[in-house]
């Protein structure tokens, strides 16, 4: 065979490999040599390097834009929703029927009948065509309360979790519905018309009657600094007035109301003293309020013993009273008169008989003593109505 030099690379060394002469088994396809001689020669060697990112980024996130001031639409006005008027009663003799649309929320959704209760009664019946629910009780039953010859009930609407899940897309509402009946004794307070005044209100006018209605002390000397009682107190209340340049006069509180705002259409309400003079509180209650017997006649004093409504945490009451203006030698009559109750009607001058009308009806008094005295126009009412309040009475402490 032909003599050559073959050249094998290993690890980066050349290998001449010189001979004389090689061949190949035929049998085995093996290649001989003869003499071996190994000649390195220097190459280069080429290494892999790691390219290097150390160095800082020049690219940054770019800066989020500015927020825009909120544009906002000129003289807005928040929409205020018209009453809805979704709920009627009619009273009767000795049942009331109420009737609530089955759009209870005026929203055009109708709620669940289950939902929606008269002081815990179901409705009776549902009239589809109307699409209004029905109920119907006596006028005791149901939850109903009687104030003074008005019976007030409570429509309740709950509204249960929409399906499975635990919304609700309505609101609890309570409506109140009342039954007024002709009463025995004439406290209607749909005349009172007070301007509201913390603690004292008094209003006086250049020759006019001056009425006055204020919280005093235990001793009844000075006016109460601060009107918070505790339950088992007695609130001492002194009404007056007075008219500059004319005859005598003497001050009759024809009735008084309590509620827990200045407002004396609201619920709850009490009327604690009305029929020209007649202090019921006493009767309906077994309390001690009374009126004092009188030391002047342009001054009248009562106390009442303090209460609560129930039901309300706040114990924040407002007391509305009518004062009315007669002459002060008038003589004392049904119209005319400080009664309280104790084992039987009483008068504060002794003239116990002019009580008798109190479980009636004793009329209402008027001021006509008053335009016969000569006086022909006043330039003010001669009654007026006048508030104290708020007045906080809390819990006595065991």
């Amino acid at each position: 065979s032909t003599t050559r030099h073959p050249l094998v690379c290993v690890n980066g060394v050349v290998l001449i490999l010189l001979g004389c002469d090689w061949y190949v088994d035929d049998f085995t396809e093996k290649y001989y040599f003869g003499e071996v001689f190994l000649i390195t020669l220097p190459i280069a060697v080429i290494q892999q390097v790691k390219q290097d990112f150390r160095e800082p980024l020049s690219w940054r996130y770019p800066e989020p834009p500015a927020e825009e001031e909120p544009q906002f639409p000129p003289n807005f006005e928040l929409k205020t929703p018209a009453p809805v008027e979704s709920v009627s009663a009619i009273c009767g003799e000795n049942s009331v029927r109420v009737e609530a649309k089955n759009d209870l929320l005026g929203i055009g959704k109708p709620v669940l009948a289950a939902d929606v209760t008269l002081g815990g009664c179901p409705a009776t019946g549902e009239d589809s065509e109307a699409q209004v629910l029905i109920f119907e009780s006596e006028l005791h039953g149901c939850g109903s309360q009687l104030l003074t010859f008005t019976y007030v009930f409570t429509l309740l609407y709950t509204p249960s979790p929409l399906g499975n899940s635990p919304i609700v897309r309505g609101r609890e509402v309570s409506v109140n519905i009342q039954c007024h009946y002709q009463r025995k004794h004439d406290v209607s307070s749909g005349l009172l018309k007070p301007t509201w005044t913390p603690f004292i209100e008094s209003k006086s006018s250049e020759e006019s009657l001056y009425f006055c209605l204020k919280l005093m002390t235990d001793d009844w000397k000075f006016t109460h600094p601060n009107p918070q009682f505790l339950l088992g107190d007695m609130i001492k209340f002194e009404a007056s007035v007075k008219q500059f340049q004319h005859i005598p006069l003497r001050v009759i509180v024809d009735s008084c109301v309590a509620t827990v705002v200045p407002n004396v259409d609201t619920v709850p309400r009490y009327t604690f003293l009305g029929n020209s003079g007649c202090l019921f509180d006493s009767q309906l209650t077994g309390s001690s309020s009374q009126f004092l017997p009188r030391s002047q006649d342009d001054k009248v004093q009562f106390e009442v013993e303090a209460f609560r409504f129930d039901q309300d945490n706040s114990g924040m009451l407002y007391i509305t009273c009518s004062l009315r203006a007669t002459a002060a030698a008038s003589a004392v009559t049904s119209t005319n008169k400080d009664c309280s109750f104790a084992d039987g009607w009483r008068e504060s001058s002794g003239n116990h008989r002019v009580c008798s009308c109190c479980d009636m009806d004793c009329g209402k008094g008027s001021g006509s003593d008053l335009l016969r005295t000569g006086r022909s126009t006043w330039s003010s009412p001669l009654e007026e109505e006048r508030t104290v309040g708020p007045i906080i009475v809390k819990d006595r402490p065991l």
